[in-house]
């Protein structure tokens, strides 16, 4: 079974809003084994857009359309169905009880013609009830595919994606199954993990495909298996990647379908007891970002301190003018210091401190551009490393903010083992 998505509205063309509704739903498509052939985003334009659909005729099974739902005159997708589908507007009575109980119970006010206007639909649609927003869903058919309206508003979207969408797929039509897995890697780049499993590649059963998803410090391997034997793929999925752990073992961190570094590190934190702090100048707060964006890390994330400046490393750290002019702020000595104060200022088990040269001028220290120290603290000892992460400078920040949750991740797994 196939899929295209469209999203319609010219605010995602000139880049005003982002589309993320098509990520939502391309995943819950997969999830049931519905294949995406296909992604678009169109502008407000009927001309536009019964080109698109005339295009997807029969290609695809389903279309699923996000957009131009709304209550006023720059929301055209409803009539451009109904000149697609040769149909008509006609008043829906379910939904336009709806309407008004939304709009006089819920939000007490009186209700306009703009808002009962939101009960008008195409008379040959099968109506999707939208129980948090004002305009419902539309199913409609037309040989050999489904066209599919949801508003643009992102939680109606979800909302009738799960309640009404999937379900009735799931009921309706046949799908093959989709399988992933995910293997985390971290400290090696894309092309020297595709070297390496290079041979591992080239022997990959034809029903699974590998992909390569790279971030900074970070490579993502997704294999995808699709089939009608539901055993066989997983068995096949689970044996390659025991080979593969055979081949790069020393880099994997996690199996888990998209679950990040720090999700990793928040649930081993969690399980164990122990908290985290950091000292950052170059990353300017990165490594805390990426802490504090997992929700639930107030249990193990007691805060950071960004000393930037070399003042702020004098005034706030307290570290000692005489270690900066001898070793320079970009430096082992002074990334040392920065991640023993921070965590005795915060208490923790663990702490990450990062100085470094991030560009594109060389600032306040001698060292090359790219150059980063840090320095992670456990309870029994500290270590520090040197890398160069060459530029531009926001691949260094990015670069050493994973650098630094990877080697608190290699290091606390570590006494797990």
């Amino acid at each position: 079974m196939k899929a295209a998505i469209v999203t319609i509205g010219d605010e995602i063309l000139i880049g005003q809003i982002t589309d993320t509704n098509s990520g939502f739903i391309a995943k819950s498509l997969d999830r049931i084994g519905v294949e995406v052939y296909e992604m678009l985003s169109i502008s407000d334009s009927r001309d536009h857009i019964l080109n698109t659909f005339s295009k997807l005729q029969n290609k695809v099974d389903i279309v699923i359309v996000t957009g131009g739902l709304g209550p006023t005159k720059d929301d055209i997708t409803k009539k451009t169905l109904c000149d697609y589908f040769e149909d008509k507007l006609v008043v829906d009575t379910a939904v336009l009880a709806h309407v008004t109980q939304l709009i006089e119970g819920f939000y007490k006010r009186a209700i306009t013609q703009i808002n009962k206007d939101q009960a008008l639909v195409p008379s040959k649609c099968m109506v999707l009830h939208n129980q948090v927003g004002t305009a419902p869903g539309l199913w409609m058919k037309k040989e050999n595919t489904v066209f599919v309206s949801l508003p643009g508003v992102p939680f109606e979207m979800k909302y009738l994606m799960e309640n009404e969408i999937i379900p009735k797929v799931v009921r309706d039509y046949q799908r093959p199954y989709i399988l992933h897995k995910t293997i985390l890697t971290y400290g090696r780049g894309e092309s020297a993990v595709a070297e390496q499993i290079e041979d591992w590649e080239n022997n990959l059963p034809e029903f699974i495909k590998l992909a390569y998803l790279p971030a900074p410090g970070r490579v993502r391997l997704r294999l995808s298996a699709r089939g009608a034997d539901k055993e066989l793929l997983e068995k096949a999925i689970e044996d390659n990647v025991v080979s593969l752990t055979e081949i790069i073992g020393d880099i994997i961190v996690g199996f888990e379908d998209d679950e990040t570094l720090e999700v990793s590190l928040g649930k081993i934190l969690t399980r164990k007891n122990k908290t985290i702090s950091t000292a950052e100048s170059c990353t300017g707060g990165g490594i805390a970002q990426l802490l504090s964006s997992v929700p639930g890390a107030s249990n193990y994330f007691k805060g950071s301190v960004v000393a930037y400046s070399t003042e702020v490393k004098q005034n706030i750290l307290g570290i000692s003018k005489n270690l900066i002019e001898e070793y320079s702020v970009v430096s082992a000595e002074v990334a040392e210091a920065m991640v023993l104060r921070v965590k005795s200022l915060m208490n923790t088990d663990y702490a990450i401190a990062t100085t470094g040269n991030a560009g594109p001028s060389k600032g306040e220290s001698d060292a090359d551009v790219g150059i980063v120290f840090i320095a992670l603290a456990t309870p029994n000892e500290v270590l520090v490393e040197k890398f160069n992460f060459g530029q531009p400078r926001e691949k260094v920040i990015d670069r050493a903010s994973v650098k630094g949750l990877e080697m608190l991740l290699k290091e606390i797994s570590k006494k797990e083992q």
